[in-house]
């Protein structure tokens, strides 16, 4: 099992989970952070960091959010993998939370 970021994380990109990862399994693209699922333990240190509740373990992702399993996979082959923790974007704040957010996605 993996876990998986979803739509949640678009414009927000708290990069909190990255720094307790323990086998730098995310990847960080534009507006967004995704988890390889090649990479992934499943050690579960990750989830409880997002301030925007944005991960899930790959059994729990909501049925509306389930197309982010196969994003996660595509995108980590695309992006570099992040080891550090940096700024969330500056509105991250006013994105939390906000629905249909997949066509701000930027790749």
């Amino acid at each position: 099992m993996t876990f998986v970021v979803t739509e949640n994380c678009i414009k927000c990109k708290y990069t909190d989970c990255v720094e307790v990862c323990p086998v730098d399994c995310f990847h960080e693209g534009p507006n967004f952070l995704v988890i390889d699922p090649e990479e992934c333990i499943d050690c579960t240190l990750c989830e409880p960091e997002c301030p925007a509740e944005a991960i899930f373990a790959e059994d729990d992702v909501p049925e509306d959010q389930a197309h982010f399993t196969e994003i996660n996979a595509t995108l980590t082959k695309e992006w570099p993998v992040i080891t550090e923790r940096k700024e969330p974007l500056a509105d991250a704040k006013e994105w939390d939370g906000k629905p249909d957010k997949l066509a701000l996605l930027e790749r």
